[in-house]
């Protein structure tokens, strides 16, 4: 984030898309690690109903920026690879903002409305909740009236920000590989490709704990110890590889850190600047 912020040669529409999601990365981890620590460190796994409630707009507020912010990646690519001579036309920072203004204010109305229903319900039974944190399904079978629209909104939520996201990631890549058969050199189809590995990474490992978890989930019971340990290491392990593939994978990135990292030992032992990095 600190490198796209400061390097100019990177403030493209691209790279608001990749600072979005390292973005949304960071608080989203932010929202489940303190919580973590607080409860395997210090044994505490009491939380207030107010605090429950916050806790679970913001994991599921940032997780669906995560899943929005690799469909805006793909569209992207698609734009890059299938209209190349278009795409500066196309995907501008403009455009970019807008988009990324869009997939903020859907969030929060999914998630508010998600949890703003979960208000109007009573419970009477237990109030342990089998999960790491939150989980708006298992807070909401704890209740004793109708929990009928909670199961209807769970069920929209889940298909805005995984099914649909994933499906028209899958169809973004369909129509790339019909745009790299028409490549007829084969170093530029390898270049091309190249440019879309590190997103193919990213989607992988965002998307198939999560689907996977969730498919089980509404076709037979899901023992809790293994939804947790699933959903844990798939809000920790890729808000943490998502940096390092990005910037392993993507060579604007790596020499941006190689001249920054030039500039600031060039400016601690003599005061003079750098020049930017192309």
């Amino acid at each position: 984030m600190g490198v796209i912020f400061l390097e100019r040669t990177l403030h493209t529409a691209k790279y608001i898309a990749v600072f979005n999601l390292a973005f949304s990365d960071l608080c989203g981890s932010s929202a489940v690690i303190p919580k973590y620590v607080e409860m395997f460190l210090f044994d505490n796994q009491y939380i207030s109903y107010e605090d429950c409630l916050a806790n679970m707009f913001f994991v599921f507020f940032f997780m669906s920026l995560q899943s929005f912010s690799l469909l805006v990646l793909a569209y992207d690519r698609l734009v890059a690879i299938c209209f190349p001579l278009m795409y500066h036309a196309i995907v501008t920072k403009s455009s970019m903002t807008v988009i990324i203004g869009v997939i903020w204010v859907l969030a929060v109305i999914l998630f508010t409305v998600l949890v703003g229903l979960v208000t109007r319900l009573s419970f009477c039974r237990s109030t342990t909740v089998d999960s790491y944190f939150c989980d708006h399904g298992p807070v909401y079978k704890l209740a004793c009236n109708d929990t009928s629209m909670n199961y209807m909104m769970s069920v929209i939520c889940i298909a805005a920000i995984l099914y649909i996201p994933l499906l028209l990631i899958i169809f973004s890549y369909i129509c790339i590989g019909f745009a790299l058969l028409r490549i007829p050199h084969g170093a530029d189809r390898i270049k091309a490709i190249k440019t879309c590995t590190s997103h193919l990474m990213l989607v992988a490992m965002f998307y198939l704990p999560l689907f996977s978890v969730y498919m089980v989930a509404f076709k037979t019971h899901l023992e809790p110890n293994a939804r947790i340990l699933n959903s844990v290491l798939t809000q920790t392990i890729p808000p943490m590889l998502n940096p390092i593939v990005y910037t392993l994978k993507t060579n604007e990135i790596l020499q941006c850190f190689k001249v920054l990292y030039r500039r600031v030992k060039l400016n601690y032992t003599t005061g003079v600047g750098f020049p930017k990095c192309l």
